[in-house]
């Protein structure tokens, strides 16, 4: 039996390579963590045989990685493929609450399944390609970033510089609902409103006050009304603050509010909506900031059509591949947004992202890699 005809990937094997990167914490916000999950990429990357170029991250964040098949040249359209290997954990969590283990069919720990599995795979189908001498009809480039968990900051714009040069773009975040790929999803946006009134004492000046705290309250009940579950929009106002003592008419109040969108018109009708904001009080002022940060994924005939493709390679191996869409959002919200045809949650099957019971079911390690090498076999 030949190399190229020995069978491409093997569960336990894999579910190591998973664990190594797992036990490498890598929480967004600290650079060097993160930092030391990509040396551990770069060097299986290298050793495979890739073409490997390191981003130097910026703004604190840790830097990304671009891995690229030997074959194809720089200007030929390409397949890119999206992963992550920051995670929402904070260093401890493996020696604490979440410590690796394994139990059956299902493999714990943090980042497991959101999305370090999801990229080792498809770094282990680039291997396997490049191991078998086996060239595919698009260039192979996987994109690596550091920071998705906290928005994508720095990260989008290369994230967008790929995009312009691929053809077909496959993200590798975790499957969700018993292995469904991703096809939709919403796009998020977060603000900040401000609230400043007028501060007096309580007891003795209460009636030359303007009371921050009141205006807010009626401000959010305002904001919440927003949401419109039958197009799809939400709007949550997650945190909120204000006053400086019992005994103060406060003067200032803030409150943190997120919102999703499921397209781009709804995004700009609520945006100048939330914006247009008037205080109850006329002697209270309002200030809202915040943007969208990721745009609305839609399920356009290019992605049908490259999911339908998707789900003959999935027939092949052996499992149904189903889809849908979600609310979460997605380095894939930017690439699809551009109009390259993507599919997001390509990555292993599990459950509990971002929890302490975060968990990949390990069945899903070598099927979900099969589909992956199909993909980049197959897309022209």
């Amino acid at each position: 039996m030949t190399l190229a005809n020995e069978p491409p990937f093997e569960t336990q094997a894999l579910l190591e390579e998973i664990r190594s990167w797992v036990e490498i914490e890598s929480p967004s916000r600290d650079a060097e963590a993160v930092n030391r999950a990509m040396d551990l990429a770069q060097s299986t990357a290298a050793a495979a045989g890739a073409k490997v170029e390191r981003i130097p991250g910026s703004e604190g964040r840790g830097d990304h990685l671009l891995i690229t098949s030997p074959w194809g040249d720089e200007e030929t359209p390409g397949v890119l493929l999206l992963s992550h290997l920051d995670t929402v954990h904070a260093i401890g969590t493996l020696a604490g609450p979440a410590p690796y283990r394994v139990e059956g069919d299902v493999a714990w720990g943090p980042g497991i399944y959101d999305m370090k599995g999801g990229a080792l795979i498809a770094l282990a189908a680039l291997r396997h390609l490049i191991a078998t001498g086996q060239t595919t009809p698009l260039p192979i480039r996987h994109l690596i970033v550091s920071d998705e968990e906290i928005g994508s900051g720095t990260g989008r714009a290369h994230i967008e510089r790929e995009a312009r040069r691929a053809r077909f773009v496959l993200v590798t975040e975790p499957a969700r609902e018993g292995g469904r790929i991703v096809t939709g999803r919403k796009g998020t946006a977060m603000f900040r409103l401000e609230v400043k009134g007028r501060a007096a004492h309580a007891g003795t000046r209460h009636q030359d006050g303007r009371s921050a705290v009141k205006e807010l309250a009626r401000q959010i009940l305002a904001i919440e009304a927003m949401t419109d579950y039958e197009t799809g929009l939400t709007l949550n106002v997650g945190t909120i603050g204000g006053g400086s003592g019992t005994n103060v008419v406060p003067q200032e109040a803030w409150a943190n509010i997120d919102m999703r969108v499921p397209n781009q018109a709804i995004a700009e009708a609520a945006i100048a909506k939330l914006q247009a904001l008037k205080p109850h009080d006329p002697d209270v002022t309002l200030t809202v900031t915040g943007a969208l940060n990721r745009p609305g994924f839609e399920k356009t005939p290019a992605i049908a059509q490259l999911l339908a493709h998707a789900q003959g390679l999935a027939a092949e191996i052996g499992f149904d591949l189903q889809d849908l869409s979600t609310g979460g959002g997605s380095d894939g919200n930017f690439t699809a947004a551009m109009g390259v045809p993507t599919l997001d949650g390509l990555g292993v099957d599990g459950k509990a992202a971002h929890t302490h019971d975060e968990q990949l079911y390990i069945s899903s390690i070598v099927p979900r890699a099969m589909l992956l090498l199909r993909l980049m076999q197959t897309l022209d």
